[in-house]
């Protein structure tokens, strides 16, 4: 045989085990690196769990971090024997979520979006909602509470207004305690977790998650030069930012605005729904590296709701807006509770666990008294998200002269 053949046989020879070296050496680290990070090597002091201290992995740390804690701190969790449990409730229910909950079988997160610093004071939460997860029974329910709801007791503020307890209330307590300690001895509902942002930070949310797909049933014209058109859209953060915010063309204002968010949370949710694990956990690292959000969740506790929410179908999802009505107290247009109507709606849906949350145990203030009711328009504006996904409840009514101006459509017609 021709030596040029053995020389060249002894290349490739050479060649084919320089590669297997050179994979085993790969494959190592690989192996290598996967035992590092998921080694419990790191010291981890849990301050949810009386200051616990346990050896965790590089991988463990990061999912169970909460990089965005700092921002508004830690609240502290109601007192067990505040709950009221009832006495049939299982004391040794595991529904398996394996977050930290106050009562097991639900979870349930304060939502705080806060006036832009631009056109606004940055301090005021203008948008309020208490998202529940209930486990037993698959659903999800959230209740929405108007700005201007009259929460005299909880602020020093003037207008006596929901939006200013953060930036107004107990000065002895965080701002975010102040917000969950009204809700929790208002409503009854225990809070386990709270998400604040803003309404600029929605812009950048909405633009990492490539947008929200949204079926428009009226034009919005936030102003001149931003208009949102009718019809199968996919807005981006600067147009969701227009859409939540908008309030001009309802009859109601800011009721109406409230209204028309429910038709953006559907939308939104079933975005996220659409989305999958890896696109799920880039966004909310995306989100977290951008400080878009202040929150007491980590990564990995954000991945399990979000893994829940996906499980719930839409018709199981409900949302309420805290039963009222407008009124004037002090130079101020405040939106006073009607009561009874909002203990019915508690009881039977955000406290399913709990004996029913009575007139006397709840710190819920009527600025208009029962007797002196002007409407119960209000009492019972629920809807679940498929009807409102199917055009069937939900929308907000507009004004007549904005239906002429920017509709086109009859004035009987919604």
């Amino acid at each position: 045989m021709p030596k040029n053949h053995d020389s060249g046989r002894m290349r490739h020879a050479v060649a084919a085990n320089v590669i297997v070296i050179l994979l085993s050496v790969v494959l190592t680290l690989a192996l290598m690196a996967v035992m590092i990070l998921n080694a419990p090597i790191i010291s981890y002091t849990d301050s949810d769990h009386f200051n616990q201290i346990s050896q965790i992995s590089i991988t463990k740390y990061f999912k169970t971090r909460k990089p965005m804690q700092y921002i508004e701190g830690k609240i502290v969790p109601q007192k067990t024997e505040e709950l009221d449990m009832r006495e049939d409730i299982a004391i040794d229910l595991n529904d398996g979520l394996d977050l930290k909950q106050t009562i097991e079988g639900q979870f349930t997160i304060l939502f705080l979006g806060f006036d832009s610093e631009e056109n606004g004071s940055g301090t005021l939460h203008d948008v309020n909602y208490l998202i529940q997860f209930n486990l037993l029974t698959a659903s999800m329910n959230i209740l929405q509470i108007p700005r201007d709801t009259y929460m005299p007791g909880y602020t020093t503020s003037s207008t006596g207004k929901f939006n200013s307890i953060y930036a107004h209330g107990d000065s002895s307590k965080t701002s975010i305690q102040r917000v969950v300690d009204c809700v929790q001895e208002s409503f009854g509902i225990p809070v386990d977790a709270y998400v604040t942002t803003t309404c600029d930070n929605v812009a950048g949310i909405v633009d990492i998650v490539g947008g929200v797909p949204i079926d428009m049933p009226y034009p919005v014209v936030f102003e001149a030069d931003k208009t949102i058109p009718n019809g199968e859209h996919v807005l981006t953060g600067e147009e969701s930012e227009w859409f939540l915010r908008f309030r001009y063309g309802y009859q109601d204002a800011d009721i109406g605005r409230v209204q028309a968010q429910r038709i953006f949370m559907v939308a939104a949710m079933k975005k996220a729904i659409s989305m999958n694990t890896v696109q799920m956990f880039s966004a909310v690292n995306k989100v977290y590296d951008q400080e878009l959000i202040a929150t007491d969740l980590s990564i990995e506790d954000i991945s399990r709701i979000a893994d829940l929410a996906g499980t719930i179908q839409m018709e199981n999802v409900n949302v309420f807006m805290l039963p009222g009505e407008s009124a004037w107290a002090n130079g101020q247009s405040i939106w006073s509770v009607h009561k009874s109507a909002a203990l019915d709606i508690l009881n039977e849906y955000f406290r399913t666990q709990q004996i029913k949350l009575t007139d006397k145990k709840s710190a819920i203030v009527e600025y208009i008294t029962e007797e002196n009711y002007q409407s119960t328009a209000y009492d019972n504006s629920s809807a679940n998200f498929e009807d409102i996904d199917n055009g069937e409840e939900g929308r907000p009514q507009l004004k007549n002269n904005y239906k002429t101006k920017y509709y086109n459509v009859d004035e009987d017609e919604n």
